[in-house]
């Protein structure tokens, strides 16, 4: 297995200045070094660190981006219509999630996992898969020296146990006294009547450990996605509460989906947002350095209220509040960092399984109106 330190010094030798990427547990090594740099920079979603990654180039300095499989839909606009046709040479890492069988990983990954190799190939992007030696790591920089001086990218596809996890600093201790579960259980009591929806990664895993319903739809992967979900079912069900569960980053990740809400207000929505700072499903590496002003944001997008909550008590009351009221509304839950692992959805249900009983619970609780 190729160490983080030696991954990491070997791309400093070659001369790149500045890194971005959203994170993966199989590059968590990389992720916890580069964390310590000023040269790394945090992007809430993969297009936007391609992006930047092609700003540093255009202004001298060579770039390299990290990204999951997963997150390679986010990265095709930006390669293809940015990188591409303005012929900036970029250096991609890119997990490969779901490969080569599917079924050593969650179900989510497996479309991709299977497709990553195609995509590339279609769209004309030289790439090679990592073996976990120096060696490769090595050979795939210099196919990587040959695209760039011929002005195009090359990806590096890397597969689990390839890259070395390592010691990171322990992280500053965080004066939220409210655990991501306690965030959870809090919420829960008011889910009651709801249809659920819950981002992908930890929450959906510690909704689903606190409060497993048929009215709950648990997102695994399709980040930042949650929302839109909620709001296609809050218009069309206009007679029913909708509440989505989200997190920092998701949420992050697509922010256009609040402006969306905050445009067309259904007054049967209710966003809450767990924010901890961090991607705990990979690792921990954050998503931002300063908490956002989620209560300004929410009033500033359309929604009807804002407000942030810091311990359970506070959460507990203000949805006691907001009961009733007409919404969009948005809830901010302040949580620390890391917790215990809850158990997958996917130890008791399957995807298609999810869906199934989530959609007969929806069409249950429309047949009082007909």
């Amino acid at each position: 297995m190729i160490s983080a330190e030696f991954f990491c010094a070997e791309l400093d030798r070659r001369g790149f200045g500045f890194f971005s990427g959203v994170p993966c547990s199989f590059l968590k090594g990389p992720f916890a070094l580069l964390e310590q740099r000023g040269s790394y920079v945090p992007a809430p979603n993969e297009g936007i660190a391609l992006s930047m990654a092609a700003g540093a180039e255009l202004g001298g300095t060579k770039a390299a981006v990290l990204a999951q499989n997963s997150g390679l839909g986010n990265l095709l606009d930006p390669l293809t219509s940015l990188v591409m046709a303005y012929e900036i040479p970029l250096l991609l890492f890119v997990s490969l999630r779901g490969w080569p069988d599917a079924a050593d990983d969650e179900p989510h990954h497996a479309a991709m996992g299977a497709a990553t190799l195609g995509v590339l190939q279609a769209v004309g992007v030289a790439h090679g898969i990592l073996e976990p030696t120096e060696a490769s790591l090595s050979a795939l920089l210099d196919r990587a020296a040959r695209e760039r001086a011929a002005r195009r990218s090359f990806v590096v596809l890397v597969p689990a146990a390839t890259v070395d996890t390592c010691a990171v600093p322990a992280a500053v201790a965080d004066a939220s006294p409210m655990t991501r579960q306690e965030a959870v259980e809090a919420v829960a009591g008011h889910l009651d009547g709801a249809l659920v929806y819950s981002t992908t990664g930890m929450i959906s895993r510690e909704l689903f450990g606190v409060r497993d319903t048929p009215h709950t739809f648990y997102m695994q992967g399709s980040m930042g996605h949650a929302i839109g979900l909620g709001l296609g079912t809050a218009l069309n069900r206009p007679d029913q509460r909708v509440v989505v569960v989200d997190g920092d980053g998701a949420a992050l990740m697509h922010l256009g989906g609040l402006a969306l809400v905050g445009e067309r207000r259904p007054a049967n929505l209710t966003h809450l947002v767990l924010d901890n700072g961090v991607y705990d499903s990979t690792g921990g590496q954050r998503t931002r350095d300063t908490a956002m002003r989620w209560d300004e944001l929410a009033l500033a997008a359309g929604y009807r209220t804002g407000q942030v909550c810091r311990t359970a008590k506070e959460a507990d009351a203000h949805l006691a509040e907001i009961a009733g009221l007409p919404g969009p509304h948005l809830v901010a839950l302040h949580i620390g960092r890391g917790g215990p692992t809850p158990p997958r959805v996917t130890s008791a249900h399957t995807n298609a399984g999810v869906r199934a009983r989530f959609q007969a619970a929806a069409a249950d609780t429309s047949k009082g109106l007909k």
